[in-house]
């Protein structure tokens, strides 16, 4: 690393109020969670297979209604 790229870190590092090591953890731990870390292929299929699944729906209202019944204890939904 050059001296000027390390000049520049110091200078990131400070204006966040971190030091150099903690900064550059902290850089590291975010260019991580930017990464895809599996498999492409078998993501694409897991996607593909929740897809295939019908699932029943119904209208929103009528489901918090029977959702509150269920909490109060007013009948079968």
């Amino acid at each position: 690393m050059s001296e000027r790229e390390l000049t520049e870190i110091r200078a990131l590092a400070e204006h966040h109020g971190l030091t150099v090591s903690e900064w550059t953890r902290q850089v590291i731990r975010a260019a991580r969670r930017r990464e895809s870390v599996g498999d492409p292929a078998r993501k694409l299929h897991v996607i593909a297979s929740a897809a295939d699944n019908a699932f029943p729906t119904s209208d929103i209202e009528i489901m918090l209604a029977e959702v509150e019944r269920g909490y109060l204890g007013n009948g079968a939904a």
